[in-house]
């Protein structure tokens, strides 16, 4: 990506594009961080695209003639690991930074709002990439921040929250805190937006052999959480269902450790780059776009939760049903209308008066 910026950098040769910057941030062992900047000519709040790099492994069950690196294209659709889980998105951002820079390169100065694309590392493990480019002042709680997830063809402002625990268990009663904390989420609140907290136990190991009693167990918990349970109570729920496993059963003991903490996203509805995007996504379609929300964690939710900032949002080509699975696929339509939203996007908040409101 770096490359292909610098190579259509000398292309261009204009001499206000001197002015770009591109940074890089070693964020885990040859893994780096990258950020292109297009400076602004005013203070207002950069726009920034954020689309991350890394894909999940590539597992098993795709068809004999998809090779899941190949980028194989049947049927209109663009086949491969990331396809829609991010590359296709990414490339939508990359085309509207080209687009952005050719026409900094055209008209001869820089346009009135800065503009950003950072391209993050670990958005499917630990999300250290977003995390870092936070700690570096890529990014915090100013600028309109979007990323090119695939949506369906939404806009989605909202996240549930994802918290992650670790439970151990002395003695053979890990069933029964198990069987405590579905019982304890059936009975929470449900979101109007968001819906219900749900829980996953991913994970559980223990024991030796069918007919011996096992001394230890321990589960990994992953509970994606809606307002008004927080992390805060997950764990009161949590204490409670190894109070009563350890009641059940005597002699056992549990304990716990909170391995991940990300908060619930709720949607603003005052939020200018809502305003922006919609506007610009509705235009390219002829279409009254759906404004939902993102079943996942992104790293536009990181910076959100981490930094208060109420402008981050995910728009990109493809479905998240398909992310992750054999022969993931995005379509070349869809890939094309998010390439033009992007470009709209960036050309109304970018160099148009419209894109002074909110700043």
């Amino acid at each position: 990506i770096k490359a292909l910026v610098e190579e259509r950098l000398a292309q261009l040769s204009h001499p206000v594009l001197d002015a770009v910057q591109i940074a890089e941030h070693e964020v885990l062992p040859g893994r780096r961080n990258l950020m292109v900047t297009v400076p602004g000519q005013s203070d207002e709040p950069r726009l920034v695209y954020i689309c991350h790099m890394d894909t999940v492994t590539l597992g098993d069950g795709w068809d004999a003639d998809i090779t899941p690196l190949g980028a194989v294209v049947r049927d209109g659709k663009l086949y491969g690991r990331g396809a829609c889980d991010m590359k296709g998105g990414l490339a939508c951002a990359i085309a509207a930074l080209v687009h952005a820079l050719e026409r900094v390169a055209a008209e001869g100065e820089l346009p009135r709002r800065g503009f950003s694309l950072i391209c993050s590392v670990d958005e499917e493990d630990f999300m250290r990439g977003s995390e870092a480019a936070i700690d570096a002042g890529w990014v915090g709680s100013r600028e309109w921040v979007l990323d090119t997830e695939p949506t369906d063809g939404q806009i989605q402002v909202a996240h549930k929250g994802r918290t992650w625990f670790e439970i151990e268990m002395a003695g053979a009663a890990m069933a029964e805190a198990v069987c405590s904390l579905r019982r304890a989420f059936a009975a929470l609140p449900v979101h109007n937006e968001l819906g219900p907290s749900t829980i996953t136990f991913g994970q559980i190991e223990g024991g030796y052999r069918p007919y011996v009693v096992p001394d230890h167990a321990k589960v990994w918990v992953d509970m994606r959480l809606t307002p008004p349970t927080d992390t805060a109570a997950a764990t009161r729920m949590v204490e409670q269902a190894i109070a009563v496993a350890e009641a059940a059963v005597p002699g056992c003991h549990g304990s716990y450790t909170v391995t991940g903490d990300r908060p619930a996203i709720e949607r603003d509805p005052n939020s200018p780059l809502l305003a922006a995007l919609k506007c610009a996504a509705d235009d390219v379609t002829g279409a009254d776009t759906t404004v939902g929300f993102f079943t996942g964690y992104t790293d536009t939710a990181v910076i959100a939760g981490k930094t208060g900032n109420c402008n981050c949002m995910s728009y990109g080509p493809g479905s998240l049903a398909l992310a992750h699975k054999p022969n993931e696929y995005v379509p070349h339509a869809d890939i094309v209308r998010c390439q033009q939203v992007l470009i709209a996007l960036a050309d109304n908040v970018l160099w148009d008066a419209s894109g002074q409101v909110g700043a």
